[in-house]
């Protein structure tokens, strides 16, 4: 077997795992909403009959201060449990085993009757938590253990006590957040009682054939966080008090160092799991930025851990691990780390997907079946909208003919892989090409499709996924030598000198930023201390929360970043993602203007004015990152001769690069047509 370590069975002495992948815990949004829950369970059953190892559900709340949200999902009713029951029987139908995560928002919560340790509020929170009295927090350590009971009854097969990422239990022990001065408050055994009660409590509810896990936060990532003693001391006592697994906990929410986006280094957090592993005996989890499975591999073969936790690589290929375990990881639609379809989501209180798979979470709506008429249908781009549909379609039975202008399949998407911290982008590339070859798809490389070559009489339906060709503005000196488009650019066919004018602040504008500041790598074990370094995380655990001193670096260029538009730069970015952008440009003196005009280019620079200011920004090169026009109108012809005529992607629509929604139109009609 081509990944023997990650394949051996975990023995829990009163359960044994068959595996070590974990299906961590993600909110999807789906238990909030009408049917959610055979929704849910539909979504579940998929990844468990895909090969994962355990499950362990999105965060339910254990009392209705505790949720997420308004009406958020909670267990406190047997009317509850038969709706969770639902996810359960479906599991357990196809062999699998699943955890609920119980989850107490504590201060994150997003409404009015939120509640803490101490009445401090989040920075990223409207509200002021209510400061819990005694008698609340005995109530709520018995709402854990109710809700561990009816979880138990719903059919799981145990519980994940989420502890850490800053939410209520973690809030206790950290005097960032607890500055209570009674039982509850004060010394460090003072503010672990907390956790330790709540373990307690459950373990007297539910027995000791009942799994118990704790999602323990290793890394703060915050000021006045955990000191490792600490820790160390509460991973012992956790053990001591019957917990099965520790599950590693990464950063706080408020936090401003990534710890999930694309431009953290896979296995970046691994080392603080195996830190702690020569303290305690009790098996532990990895997490975070694992998502393929030779990474899994090396984790659990060098012993980093005992298990491994993939969440959003099981958004983006319910069928990861079979896939690996038979040697097919050439196969698996690979987690890039994105967050737009996931996270993004989540945040905005929709339902969760993914940007490479959008059936995540719309199983029951998103259906790929075989047809019973097959189809001839010609597609006509092989960017992401072109591979996708092509895919699907054959995946379905109809036989695809791709044609793709240039050498290379993949569109934008092949300008994206060179952006630091995007290079992940290249999997899915890699993924869907191996897949038009998997399905036996007709691929045609350098062939520009026109009416001389091309009939359309010849097919029963064309997709056009042409994408799309940069915008060149109406600029005055626009033809200037200084000046260059972004896909000529990140394509390396135009270099750029060390005075850089940007001209266009979306998307595109911060990557192209980012790679003329930051040198392109590649994600493995090597990259991680420069990450580290680069971010201020202190793997010697010197102050509590984990942090040191961010070294100030020289910019490699002297940067504009401008835009016509009035307001703040970064307002389209992923909510989850943006801020790491703006953070790293702003620490490398990015200098960003805003509701502007761009008068002339010269020779020697750009003109811009400011209202009735004129000012003058000399530039050895000026980068248009001023949007797309579509290729629609050259395929007129052929679109008068097609017997069925579809535009996918950003032929359909050019205003902006949109991955997310060019692959969704693409399965979608895939599966419709």
């Amino acid at each position: 077997m081509k990944f023997q370590h990650v394949f051996t069975p975990l023995d829990l002495g009163f359960m044994t795992l068959p595996n070590r992948f974990v299906m961590g815990s993600m909110h999807t949004n789906l238990e909030e909403i009408e049917g959610g829950f055979e929704r849910a369970a539909v979504f579940y059953k998929e990844r468990a009959e895909g090969g994962v190892g355990l499950i362990i559900t999105g965060g339910i709340s254990p009392n209705e201060e505790g949720c997420v949200a308004p009406h958020a999902a909670k267990l406190t009713t047997d009317e509850e449990v038969n709706k969770h029951s639902l996810i359960t029987k479906a599991v357990h139908e196809t062999g699998g085993k699943i955890c609920m995560q119980i989850l107490h928002t504590g201060r994150y919560g997003f409404h009015k009757n939120i509640v803490g340790p101490s009445p401090i509020q989040a920075p990223i929170n409207f509200f002021t938590p209510k400061e819990m009295s005694h008698e609340d927090i005995l109530r709520t350590i018995d709402d854990f253990a109710r809700c561990a009971h009816l979880a138990q009854k719903a059919g799981y097969d145990g519980v994940e006590i989420m502890g850490s990422e800053g939410y209520l239990i973690n809030q206790f022990l950290v005097t960032r957040t607890n500055v209570r001065n009674d039982s509850w408050g004060g010394t460090y055994e003072n503010r672990m009682a907390f956790p330790l009660a709540i373990v307690k409590k459950i373990k007297e509810k539910v027995g000791e054939k009942f799994l118990i896990i704790f999602r323990i936060s290793m890394l703060d990532l915050v000021e006045n966080g955990s000191s490792w003693l600490e820790i160390i001391r509460l991973a012992k006592e956790l053990e001591s008090s019957g917990v099965h697994l520790l599950n590693t906990g990464i950063g706080w929410h408020e936090a401003r160092i990534p710890t999930i986006a694309s431009s953290v280094p896979r296995m970046a957090y691994a080392w603080v799991t195996r830190k702690i592993k020569e303290h305690v005996s009790v098996p532990l989890i990895a997490v975070n930025r694992i998502n393929m499975p030779d990474i899994a591999e090396k984790i659990i073969a060098e012993g980093y851990a005992d298990m491994v936790s993939m969440a959003r690589p099981f958004l983006a290929d319910a069928d990861l691990v079979n896939k690996a375990k038979e040697g097919r990881d050439d196969l698996i639609n690979t987690c890039i780390a994105c967050n737009q379809a996931c996270l993004d989501h989540t945040f905005q209180l929709k339902i969760s997907s993914c940007l490479v798979n959008p059936r995540a979470c719309h199983e029951t709506e998103l259906k790929v079946l075989p047809v019973t008429e097959p189809k001839r249908i010609a597609v006509i781009g092989g960017g992401l909208a072109g591979m996708a549909f092509s895919v699907t379609a054959a995946k379905r039975g109809h036989q695809v003919y791709l044609y793709e202008a240039s050498g290379a399949l993949g569109g934008q998407f092949n300008l994206a892989k060179v952006v630091p911290g995007k290079e992940e982008y290249a999997e899915t590339i890699r993924y869907f090409t191996n897949e038009l070859k998997e399905e036996k798809v007709h691929v045609y490389l350098d062939h520009k499709v026109d009416e001389t070559n091309f009939s359309a009489e010849d097919f029963d339906a064309i997709i056009l996924a042409a994408g799309v060709k940069p915008r060149i503005p109406d600029i005055k000196g626009i033809e200037h030598s200084l000046v260059i488009r972004y896909d000529e650019l990140l394509s390396g066919e135009k270099k750029a000198g060390q005075k850089v004018v940007i001209l266009g602040a979306g998307g595109i504008g911060f990557d192209v930023a980012e790679y003329l500041l930051k040198e392109s790598h590649v994600h493995d074990e090597a990259e991680i201390p420069m990450f580290l370094r680069e971010w201020g995380i202190d793997t010697s655990y010197q102050s509590p929360g984990g942090m040191t001193t961010v070294p100030k670096v020289l910019p490699k260029r002297e940067i504009y970043l401008l835009k016509r538009s009035a307001g703040k730069h970064g307002a389209t970015l992923g909510k989850t993602t943006g801020w790491i952008k703006k953070i790293f440009l702003t620490n490398q003196n990015v200098k960003m203007m805003s509701h502007l005009q761009y008068d002339e280019i010269t020779s020697e620079g750009i003109y811009i004015s400011q209202g009735d200011s004129q000012s003058f920004i000399e530039a050895d090169t000026v980068v248009l990152c001023t949007g797309q026009e579509s290729f629609v109108e050259k395929f007129e012809p052929i679109r008068r001769q097609a017997k069925s005529w579809y535009v996918i992607g950003g032929a359909f629509e050019a205003s902006e690069l949109d991955a997310k929604k060019a692959i969704h139109q693409a399965v979608t009609l895939a599966a419709e047509i």
